[in-house]
């Protein structure tokens, strides 16, 4: 039983849930409590989409410090591998995923953040890597991911400051997607994960493969993993239900097994 993440799943929706007070620090534990959660979210049948949540009052504030304090190059550079693969494996959840970030989101907890496809923000949270201030960079995947995301210049902003970013700032620069008032964060970012509960589970998963390996790739590379990922998906019963329903009914109508 993970003492420090939980998978709590109803109606075709995931809550991959951090509980570890007070301020959800990602000590080592929770990065392989993560790792397990996302894990079992990614091959679990009843689970179409995922909602990455810290609770009420924060997401997550950071790496455990007086943990990481304690350690030496060695020891990081056995556990580099590890930390960045943990939260790797939310970003390779073969399915749709947003974070609810509420409070703090800063260093892993960003990081966490940048693994999903879309961030649902509360109105007073704040956002950042300030792994600058400890004299180290990130190391879970920020220095990548969110360069990615809001482009080089914005990026060595935010990391060579270790500045916090505000709501409507993370906003306007696209390190998140919608900023709604604290309380209604979570309730959001479920209502975006159920519109994927019976959904056209593999062509979801296809859909999310050709973006995020396209982008890892030149043009034509990613042309010919959009052709693979579209060709396959005539295979699946989905596809079938799918154009009959449009045939006989119209658009939007169709019933889907995620088969």
């Amino acid at each position: 039983m993970a003492e420090f993440v939980r998978l709590e799943v109803g109606d075709g929706v995931a809550t991959l849930r951090l509980d570890r007070p007070k301020m959800n620090a990602l000590n080592i534990a929770v990065q392989e409590e993560i790792r397990e959660a996302a894990t079992e979210a990614a091959v679990r049948d009843d689970v179409r989409a995922v909602v990455i949540y810290g609770g009420e009052r924060v997401f997550a504030a950071g790496a455990d410090i007086k943990e990481m304090a304690r350690m030496s190059y060695t020891d990081m550079a056995d556990r580099g591998g590890p930390l960045q693969s943990a939260l790797s494996a939310v970003a390779a959840i073969p399915k749709p995923t947003v974070a609810a970030v509420t409070g703090y989101a800063l260093g892993g907890g960003c990081e966490l953040a940048l693994c999903a496809d879309t961030r649902i923000a509360a109105d007073d949270a704040q956002l950042g890597q300030p792994e600058i201030l400890l004299g180290i960079i990130p190391g879970a995947g920020g220095t990548q991911r969110l360069t990615r995301l809001v482009g080089p210049a914005k990026a060595k902003d935010i990391i060579y400051t270790g500045r916090f970013v505000a709501a409507d700032e993370a906003l306007r620069i696209g390190l998140v997607d919608r900023v709604v008032p604290s309380a209604e964060v979570y309730e959001t970012a479920l209502t975006w994960a159920r519109q994927f509960a019976r959904g056209p589970a593999y062509a979801l998963r296809a859909a999310k493969e050709a973006i995020d390996r396209g982008l890892e790739v030149d043009l034509d590379s990613g042309l010919e993993i959009e052709r693979l990922q579209f060709a396959a998906l005539f295979a699946t019963q989905d596809r079938a239900a799918g154009m009959q329903s449009f045939i006989d009914n119209g658009p939007g109508k169709a019933t889907f097994e995620g088969r």
